[in-house]
């Protein structure tokens, strides 16, 4: 079972966390940012749905239009960070997506600014790692904050020419993390349009039939898998 912590803040927003556990069978989704949510990994199994914190093979840290520099605002934050250090410690697969990217380095010391909107397809260059197999490189990316410096124990594996640090991944610990949304895919693009600005460069060679991002759900879950 893949348990999400769904980080948004804005109802408006949802339908990403709600496209991503689509992605995801046996999947249990527990609003983090509303209900907040355990510190440690034992605190699991006082969520609904997980009868016990043993049973859950991986955890997917969702994305949010918030941003990890405002917990004051979001006091669930400094929850959700010693959380990740735990995740870390015992060894728990875990995926972070946008938010849930910038919010893992930051628990792990790294850094994150806000850099300005970002919201068209991208061209990345993509490490040799499992998380990636049938990757396509172009990913649409919806992001205005941005990964500065890695968190500790932290590789970049992948690149874009403005934003190097687009997914890290842990040297010990089975962490991935994405800057851009795998579960984005054509069928978003006209509610991201309005709701955010996306952008299509119309002299661009870029295009949402090269976009396989999806995959990076199905190779977590084996990943999570292989690690049970």
């Amino acid at each position: 079972m893949i348990l999400v912590l769904a980080n948004e803040v804005d109802p408006e927003a949802e339908y990403f966390v709600h496209e991503l556990a689509g992605y995801l069978p046996d999947v249990v989704v527990h609003d983090y940012a509303r209900d907040g949510g355990p510190r440690t990994v034992a605190g699991f199994d006082e969520l609904d749905g997980v009868d016990d914190a043993s049973a859950v093979d991986g955890v997917v840290l969702s994305g949010s239009t918030a941003g990890v520099y405002e917990s004051d605002a979001y006091p669930w934050m400094d929850d959700q960070r010693a959380l990740v250090r735990e995740l870390v410690d015992e060894k728990i697969p875990t995926l972070g997506v946008c938010f849930g990217h910038q919010l893992v380095n930051d628990a792990l010391g790294g850094t994150v600014e806000h850099r300005g909107l970002t919201t068209k397809l991208v061209s990345l260059e993509l490490a040799d790692d499992p998380l990636f197999a049938g990757v396509n490189g172009t990913v649409p990316m919806v992001h205005g904050d941005v990964v500065v410096d890695a968190g500790a124990g932290m590789d970049p594996i992948a690149s874009a020419d403005y934003y190097p640090l687009v997914a890290t991944r842990h040297r010990e610990a089975p962490l991935w993390t994405t800057q851009f949304h795998p579960e984005f895919t054509e069928a978003l693009r006209d509610r991201v349009r309005r709701d955010f600005g996306w952008s299509d460069s119309p002299d661009s060679e870029r295009t949402f039939d090269d976009v396989t991002a999806t995959r990076v759900f199905e190779n977590f879950r084996r990943l999570a898998s292989d690690s049970a």
